[in-house]
């Protein structure tokens, strides 16, 4: 009788887990004036302040941003002159293994064909950076948002998961500023087929093309997560990217090739990072597969 009494105890205990978990999700979900839970309506006022505070947020940093117009835009057309920072770093690389090599001096010209293009230029790319720059707290807020439908075990690997993504974002719009929108600007820029043409680029083409491949870039480093969550899915594993390995490397060095100027350099700086990135995927997916494995022995043990 004690054991059968002991048995339906342990039956118990998952239930009555279950059913305070219930208790505090609908907890989560009660308004704090009149105790009920909140409607269909109630929801969508709610979002609708959110969405005030993070455009309020964003406007404050855009505004920021159009005000210091000196160092912003120092910032943004460093990467057009020729003595960037990048192209210093790769001649002191260059240099420290023996190979005399450096960048030849170019001048590009940008122009403004518009009589308010410069001006409206100023405000999108204020607004871009406004958002870019409010993005964790954009990030904060929706998790607020979502948090009272999410378990305690949920939020934390809610909460994990978006520092993952912002940092992966972030090191994809560095990549851009400092490798691949200088050097794709450097070649095309000087790019000329004819003496007689002369290349005098638009404002709005240099800054949609910074921003279209800082977006680029972003997106690309979100691989590791990418798989992350397939690997959660079941559709690829470990063993998969181990397999596919040499043939994933011509495809990051088709896709490198496709989003840089045609010169061997380019291709390979670009090529090394974006195949670090699948590095990193494979020892993810490898690491949740022994935490996987490990959790099952535990469980089999405790059983």
């Amino acid at each position: 009788m004690a054991k059968k009494n002991k048995k339906k105890q342990q039956k118990q205990k998952p239930k009555e887990q279950e059913l305070k978990q219930q208790k505090r999700l609908q907890n989560d979900f009660v308004a704090e004036d009149d105790g009920n839970l909140l409607t269909f309506g109630e929801h969508l006022e709610v979002f609708r302040h959110m969405l005030f505070r993070i455009l309020g947020v964003a406007g404050v940093i855009a505004a920021v941003v159009f005000c210091f117009k000196g160092i912003t835009w120092q910032l943004l057309l460093a990467p057009s002159e020729w003595d960037f920072c990048t192209y210093r770093w790769l001649e002191t690389v260059m240099q420290s293994v023996g190979i005399d090599f450096h960048f030849n001096e170019f001048h590009v010209e940008m122009i403004a064909t518009d009589l308010s293009s410069q001006f409206m230029t100023h405000i999108t790319t204020a607004v871009y950076l406004g958002v870019l720059g409010a993005s964790p707290y954009i990030l904060y807020e929706l998790f607020r948002f979502i948090s009272p439908a999410l378990y305690e075990n949920e939020k934390r690997y809610s909460v994990h998961v978006a520092g993952i993504i912002y940092v992966l974002f972030l090191l994809g719009v560095l990549m851009s500023y400092f490798v691949l929108f200088p050097i794709s600007f450097r070649f095309l820029g000087t790019y000329s087929v004819s003496s007689k043409v002369v290349s005098n680029i638009t404002l709005d083409s240099y800054i949609s093309t910074f921003v279209s491949l800082t977006l680029v870039m972003g997106v690309v480093f979100q691989l590791p997560m990418i798989a992350f969550i397939f690997g959660k899915m079941g559709i690829i594993t470990a063993e998969m990217l181990s397999k596919y390995r040499k043939h994933a490397l011509i495809v990051i060095m088709l896709v490198a090739a496709i989003i840089t100027p045609p010169d061997l350099m380019t291709l390979i700086i670009v090529t090394i990072p974006l195949y670090f990135l699948y590095e990193i995927s494979f020892w993810v997916l490898k690491h949740m597969k022994i935490n996987s494995s490990f959790s099952k022995d535990e469980n089999n043990i405790i059983t």
